[in-house]
C-alpha cells in the first residue's frame, strides 16, 4: 500500500513538474495587449496553416535544427499565396527575398534554419517542389530560407544541417499546437542573454473588423534590453552598463500569417509592425542582427495560380483604412510569441562546454508581480 501510495506521489510530481516545464506566459496570468488570442495562441489558429520541426541535439556540441512553416496544404507553386518581407536590420542572409519583393508572392514553405544551413535549405526546398506532382515541367523555383546564428552553443562550421532533415521537417508539418522552446531553428539560438527558442502566438481582430486572425511565428536569437509586459526586466537584472556590455547582437525571424485577404502591399505594411513587437520586448535590432518579417496571406481567395487562361488577375484585398486593427494584432502577437519563446526555452549546455541559462521564471514572476502584472 505505501509503495502505491509512493508511486502515486512520484507520478503526480513528475506530472506537475512536466506541466510547469511546458507553461506559457499566460499560464502565469500575463496577458499582453486588448485583442484576443486564437484557440491556441499559434500560428496554427490561421485555418490551414501547419508546422513542423527536426531538432538536432546529438553528442556535446550539435544544438541545431530545422522548422518549417506552411501556408496550405496544397501545391503551394501551383497556388501561390501573397507575400512580403521587411527587412528590419538586414545582417542576415534570407534566400528567395528579392523575387518575393518583384512579384508578391511565396510558392514554397518557410524554413528556417542556422544560418551556414540555408544553401541546404534552398537545395531541400528545390527538391521539394521538382517532386510534386503537376511540377514536372517546372524549371525555377524561389525557395525562401531564413537563418540566425546558433554557433555559440552549436558546431554551426559542421554545418550538420542536411537536406533529408529540411524534408523531414516539412513533412512533420501538421496543424494544432506548435512545440516551442529548444526545438527546431531554435534548438541552439540565444535571447537576450537567456536561451531562446521558437514562440508563437496568435490575435483574432473583433467581428466588426473583419473576425480575421493573424498568427505570428519567431525564431529568436537576439538581444537588448528585456521587457515583459512593460516592465524592465533585464534592468532590473543589472543587464546594462555604460559599454554595452550586454546581449545586443543576434537575430530574429518573424513570420505572419493572416487569412485576411491583403495584397502584397498591405502585408508589408503588416510585416513593418511586427517589427514595433519586437521594440516592445526591448529588441533594438542592433548592428549586427538580422531582424526579418516574412508576411503572407493564406486567404483562399487571394491564392495566385501558376498558370492560368485569363491575363487578368482579379483579388479581393482589404482597403488601407481597414488595416489597423489587423496592424494591433500583428504587433500584440509578435511581442508575445518572443516572450514565449524565453518561457518555453530551457538551459542548454553545447560546443565547447558552453551553457546558455533559461529566463529565470521565478525571479521574473516576482518582479511582474510587484508590478502588478499578473492577473
Amino acid at each position: 500500500m505505501r509503495n502505491r501510495s509512493f508511486l502515486s506521489i512520484l507520478f503526480l510530481t513528475l506530472f506537475f513538474s512536466l506541466s510547469a516545464q511546458e507553461k506559457r506566459l499566460r499560464d502565469y496570468g500575463i496577458e499582453i495587449g486588448v485583442v484576443k488570442t486564437g484557440l491556441l495562441n499559434a500560428i496554427t489558429d490561421v485555418p490551414g496553416v501547419m508546422v513542423g520541426h527536426q531538432t538536432l541535439i546529438k553528442g556535446d556540441s550539435i544544438r541545431t535544427g530545422v522548422t518549417a512553416i506552411i501556408p496550405h496544404s496544397g501545391n503551394l507553386f501551383q497556388q501561390k499565396v501573397p507575400a512580403a518581407i521587411y527587412l528590419g536590420n538586414g545582417f542576415g542572409k534570407l534566400a528567395g527575398y528579392s523575387q518575393v519583393k518583384e512579384l508578391g508572392n511565396l510558392e514554397t514553405p518557410i524554413v528556417l534554419t542556422n544560418t551556414l544551413s540555408v544553401a541546404t535549405g534552398v537545395n531541400a526546398l528545390v527538391s521539394h517542389t521538382l517532386l510534386l506532382p503537376e511540377n514536372e515541367k517546372v524549371r525555377s523555383v524561389n525557395a525562401v530560407v531564413g537563418e540566425t546564428n546558433d554557433g555559440y552553443l552549436n558546431d554551426i562550421r559542421g554545418r550538420h544541417v542536411t537536406e533529408k532533415d529540411i524534408l523531414q521537417a516539412i513533412k512533420n508539418a501538421k496543424p494544432g499546437k506548435v512545440e516551442e522552446g529548444n526545438v527546431g531553428a531554435g534548438t541552439g539560438t540565444i535571447c537576450f542573454g537567456f536561451k531562446g527558442g521558437i514562440g508563437t502566438s496568435s490575435r483574432v481582430v473583433p467581428k466588426n473588423a473583419g473576425g480575421y486572425t493573424v498568427g505570428v511565428l519567431a525564431q529568436t536569437n537576439f538581444g537588448g534590453m528585456l521587457k515583459i509586459a512593460s516592465v524592465d526586466v533585464g534592468k532590473q537584472m543589472g543587464h546594462y552598463s555604460d559599454n554595452f556590455k550586454y546581449a545586443t547582437d543576434g537575430s530574429c525571424m518573424m513570420v505572419v500569417f493572416t487569412n485576411a485577404p491583403l495584397d502584397s502591399r498591405n502585408l508589408e505594411r503588416l510585416a513593418k509592425r511586427a517589427m514595433l513587437g519586437l521594440a516592445r520586448t526591448g529588441g533594438i535590432a542592433s548592428n549586427g542582427s538580422g531582424d526579418y518579417v516574412i508576411a503572407v496571406s493564406t486567404a483562399k481567395e487571394c491564392r495566385i495560380p501558376y498558370n492560368s487562361d485569363n491575363a487578368v488577375q482579379t483579388l479581393p484585398s482589404l482597403r488601407n483604412s481597414a488595416m489597423t486593427p489587423l496592424f494591433l494584432a500583428t504587433i500584440e502577437a509578435t511581442e508575445e510569441a518572443i516572450l514565449n519563446s524565453l518561457f518555453a526555452a530551457q538551459t542548454m549546455t553545447g560546443r565547447n562546454g558552453h551553457e546558455i541559462k533559461a529566463l529565470p521564471k521565478k525571479q521574473v514572476l516576482e518582479m511582474l508581480k510587484a508590478a502588478g502584472k499578473i492577473r
